[in-house]
């Protein structure tokens, strides 16, 4: 599904759809399009497009052809989605100690439409870190 979403080929391009957009969460998409975590995280991000296109916009960036965000966000992870708000990266608590980025696949479209709904309110009101709606620690799988 990644051919249904916009691609962003340089650096500039990524600087631009972020600092371009005033009103909606930009959520950026890092890895590569062949990857299956990728694969899964761009069937919902394509299945929620639609339905979060009021107050989000997705984007996706491979990052072999854009490595200038690599060090800088720490992208080493195959598959990262990350949220910006008016030029602000906003973070998001998901129970996991990494607050900067999701770096795995969401399985559930509504659980992905949850986070960039509670990424919007939250950023919208001037947070910086917002909580999300599930935890996705570890701690009570057994």
């Amino acid at each position: 599904m990644s051919y249904m979403l916009p691609h962003l080929h340089n650096g500039w391009q990524v600087d631009q759809a972020i600092l371009g957009e005033e009103e909606r969460v930009v959520v950026i998409r890092f890895g590569h399009d062949w990857d299956p975590t990728c694969m899964r995280m761009d069937e919902i991000l394509h299945k929620v497009s639609e339905k979060v296109k009021n107050y989000a916009v997705t984007y996706l960036v491979d990052i072999s052809e854009v490595p200038d965000f690599n060090k800088m966000y720490e992208l080493y992870d195959p598959c990262t989605a990350m949220f910006f708000y008016r030029n602000k990266h906003i973070m998001i608590d998901l129970g996991t100690g990494n607050n900067n980025k999701i770096n795995w696949a969401i399985d559930s479209a509504q659980e992905m439409i949850d986070v960039v709904e509670t990424v919007y309110r939250g950023a919208s009101k001037g947070r910086g870190l917002v909580v999300s709606p599930k935890d996705y620690s570890t701690k009570y799988r057994y």
